[in-house]
């Protein structure tokens, strides 16, 4: 493959010099850059016991998170499960505002009833030490496929497999021939190799052992199934990484780049029928178009009405049924963007009268607001403030749940371990995280988790004031734009290249949007043929370093992407900053 000079340069910043790592980077190879199954945790222990599950006619049911992770995760084993032929299979998904995150000794109950005798988890189970006591007390055994952090000072549940990839369990010897991956006792190597998998990644693993599996026990309905067959799942996995904002680099590009390529020729019905109704160009899917169109209607089921019916979206193979849903989910999505402008709005008010702007850590709640939208509010208003931020409200049973997000500058996991007496329940990552208060410490919230922040070790946090290259406004084209996405998908751990593209003149400067929170600005140079558009979402030109205005002369940081606004083979600048020349 021919590399250009820009996009080398660009791969020489990412820590990409030697030619092999570069070709690599540039074109993953699918059989050689993932890894293989059984070299995670417990799979040695999980793949035969769904064999032995499936020998006995045993009902296996999929509990699944309600999210654009667990979801995908749950589809992809609902779609392998069908494929084989073994029907005796659910799916329970837990709803967001009556239930919440994690694996219910309820939910378990009722599954119980149904003649459940095997469990198998997505995005979910790592802690759920309850729940799987109470399973394994009613004679069901779990399976755990999950991706959530590990805390090295606790045992983990007594799962009959935990499939997590950061699990790191002692080096175990060896007796097999030299470079052998497996260890003698078969149950499990030192770690698997790449530890940031989303958890539908995890599910994905799964099915790919039970695949190896199957075929080696010579199995009828094994047998019928191609080689390769599990990369058409590979969309649900794409949708899933690029959804929970997991780094795309190592494995995760590879099944993120291979997951996008099966998306754009996807025959699902559900996609074909999103795409139908959002006005996407399949064949042209992206990561945005994952991160903004697709994903926030998979999850605005959950946070506007049930998750079951995202989960019909991915699996139905009925075109009208798939519609239908598609048209759902829009409507829930419109609701859920009117509610959230709703509650930010309320929200920057608060934040003005009861914070400081150097304030690292911001609470907010009101028992009228739901739950399920915190997150995202959250998100918002972390953006303009930076720190943590965390927002909640009272869910349909009257507990006070909410989320939280965090710029990077305080790891959201260490704020709520160090924090005592005032959460329930709590768990998440680095950068976002979800928490039950309980009601006596809510008004008291605040202060606690001020003191708790002012101990802990504050990171830099990079800011996005440097870029990668030079770009002269006469350069902006679909040539360059074609080159630079080599290195796409685009995503935590490999961003989008950030142009700084200097001496530009202001022709026109405005707002748009619904509330007009959005600015765009028209740019030309002496050199270019014609003004050329730059815009951000959700800033206002007050925000910028430079507040820009017509017939100034600034530098503008930028990253280049399509313009779907203009049309498909339109081009626009993102802002990230515009800056005196």
């Amino acid at each position: 493959m021919a590399v250009s000079e820009l996009v080398k340069s660009l791969l020489t910043k990412r820590g990409f010099t030697e030619e092999s790592d570069i070709q690599a980077f540039l074109s993953p190879d699918y059989a050689v850059h993932t890894h293989d199954p059984f070299l995670m945790h417990d799979m040695e222990k999980a793949v035969p016991r769904v064999f032995e599950a499936m020998e006995r006619h045993e009902k296996i049911a999929v509990y699944a998170d309600y999210d654009c992770d667990g979801i995908p995760g749950a589809a992809l084993l609902s779609d392998f499960f069908r494929k084989i032929g073994y029907t005796d299979i659910s799916v329970y998904l837990p709803h967001r505002d009556r239930e919440g995150y994690g694996f219910h000794t309820e939910a378990i109950d009722k599954l119980a009833k149904e003649g459940v005798k095997l469990i198998i988890t997505v995005d979910v189970g790592t802690k759920a030490y309850e729940g799987i006591a109470h399973a394994n007390a009613l004679g069901i055994d779990v399976i755990v496929t999950d991706h959530h952090e590990i805390d090295p000072s606790t045992e983990l549940p007594e799962a009959f497999a935990l499939l997590n990839p950061k699990i790191r369990p002692p080096a175990l010897p060896f007796d097999g021939p030299e470079g052998s991956l497996r260890p003698s006792n078969g149950s499990g190597v030192e770690g698997y190799p790449y530890p940031d998998l989303c958890g539908a990644a995890v599910a994905w693993k799964l099915v790919q052992a039970l695949l190896i599996e199957g075929r080696g026990r010579g199995g009828e309905s094994f047998k019928k199934i191609p080689d390769g067959w599990e990369k058409w799942l590979l969309d649900l996995v794409a949708i899933a990484t690029v959804a929970d904002l997991v780094p795309l680099v190592g494995e995760n590009r590879v099944l993120a780049y291979w997951g996008l390529q099966v998306l754009r020729k996807s025959p699902r019905a559900g996609i074909r029928a999103l795409c139908a109704a959002l006005r996407l160009r399949q064949s042209e899917l992206d990561e945005t178009d994952i991160g903004f169109s697709i994903a926030p209607r998979i999850n605005a089921a959950s946070r506007m009405d049930s998750p079951e019916l995202a989960l019909r979206l991915l699996t139905t193979t009925d075109k009208k049924e798939a519609e239908d849903l598609a048209r759902q989910l829009e409507s829930l999505n419109s609701s859920r963007k009117g509610v959230v402008a709703g509650m930010v709005k309320e929200a920057k008010k608060r934040v003005k009268a009861r914070f400081q702007e150097g304030d690292r850590v911001t609470v907010l709640g009101d028992p009228d607001w739901k739950p399920s939208l915190c997150g995202l509010a959250a998100n918002s208003i972390m953006g303009e403030r930076g720190g943590v931020v965390l927002i909640w409200g009272r869910d349909a049973m009257g507990k006070l749940k909410g989320s939280a997000r965090s710029d990077g500058s305080i790891s959201i996991v260490e704020l709520f371990a160090k924090t005592s007496g005032v959460f329930e329940e709590y768990g998440g990552h680095q950068a976002s995280g979800g928490f039950t208060v309980l009601a006596d410490a809510v008004h008291t919230l605040p202060e606690v988790l001020k003191h708790v922040a002012a101990q802990l070790d504050a990171p830099p946090v990079e800011k996005e004031s440097g870029h990668d290259a030079i770009l002269a406004l006469r350069e902006v084209s679909s040539v360059l734009l074609k080159d630079i996405m080599q290195l796409a998908p685009y995503g935590i751990g490999n961003a989008k290249p950030v142009f700084r593209i200097p001496r530009v003149r202001i022709l026109s400067v405005r707002r748009f949007g619904k509330d007009g929170n959005h600015t765009e600005v028209s740019l030309i140079s002496p050199e270019s043929h014609a003004p050329q558009r730059a815009f951000q979402f959700f800033k206002a030109p007050e925000h910028f370093t430079v507040r820009p205005a017509p017939e100034m002369e600034v530098d503008v940081l930028a990253t280049l992407e399509k313009d779907t606004f203009r049309g498909p083979d339109r081009l626009a600048l993102r802002i990230v900053d515009i800056l005196h020349s």
